[in-house]
């Protein structure tokens, strides 16, 4: 048994949060929402091919709650948390401090408040088992890795991170034929380190992580992506990024 009396405590005690989400029971295994960043981010246009405004006006007019806040589409970028029975999963670390992200102005050089937010949601970094990046995408990974003494280090730093091969080695290629991407930085500066690290875990994209929880293959997004699967009591739940 993994579980220690530190874990066990950690596991079963409150969770809260003023920057995080309500918590989701699933059987015997909790979700949190834990925020990085919340807020108008981006123009429609660039999201959504031959977007028209009217498709607000007319989603109001159905009792959406639909808005652009300064003409930009409102967004969350967030991690969750899974508190089980054999362990604690973050799925996906979002933006990131520190990290040089040009055009994309609110994860340029961020400086968010996502460590206090996971702290308040009753978690510390050690804590951490297992870090799934369901893509690796640059607003997926950020928090993988944090700034210390000029060097990024393993945010979570007794975790294992795990990666589907196929994604792992697609922005690998690219990065290899120096592609200048903001996925490609990110590839360097929060998954390359944690290879140096000896935390990366490259695995099939049905990996089962614990008892009920496991990958599953959803390429599209991006060719190796995976949704996370969660099952516990009769209950499920499939966790997505994008």
């Amino acid at each position: 048994d993994r579980l220690d009396a530190r874990r066990r405590r950690r596991l079963d005690g409150p969770v809260s949060g003023a920057a995080s989400g309500p918590v989701l029971q699933v059987g015997d295994t909790r979700i949190q929402r834990v925020v990085d960043f919340e807020g108008p981010f981006l123009d429609p246009a660039e999201f959504f091919h031959g977007f028209d405004t009217r498709v607000l006006v007319e989603a109001r007019e159905l009792g959406m709650d639909v808005r652009l806040v300064g003409g930009l589409l409102p967004m969350s970028f967030h991690s969750f948390v899974l508190r089980t029975p054999h362990g604690v999963i973050v799925v996906d670390t979002c933006f990131g401090n520190d990290k040089e992200r040009p055009g994309r102005d609110a994860g340029h050089r961020a400086r968010t408040d996502y460590l206090d937010n996971l702290r308040r949601a009753g978690l510390c970094p050690e804590e951490v088992d297992f870090v799934v990046c369901t893509h690796l995408h640059w607003d997926h990974v950020g928090w993988n890795t944090r700034l210390a003494d000029g060097r990024w280090v393993p945010t979570f730093p007794n975790a294992k991170y795990v990666i589907a091969r196929d994604e792992y080695a697609y922005w690998d290629d690219l990065h290899r034929r120096r592609s200048t991407s903001l996925h490609t930085r990110a590839f360097e500066d929060s998954i390359l380190p944690l290879a140096d690290a000896g935390q990366l875990l490259r695995v099939r994209g049905d990996f089962e992580l614990a008892d009920g929880v496991w990958l599953e293959p959803a390429p599209g997004h991006t060719p190796g992506s995976v949704v996370v699967n969660v099952q516990s009591g009769g209950a499920r739940a499939v966790l997505s990024g994008d």
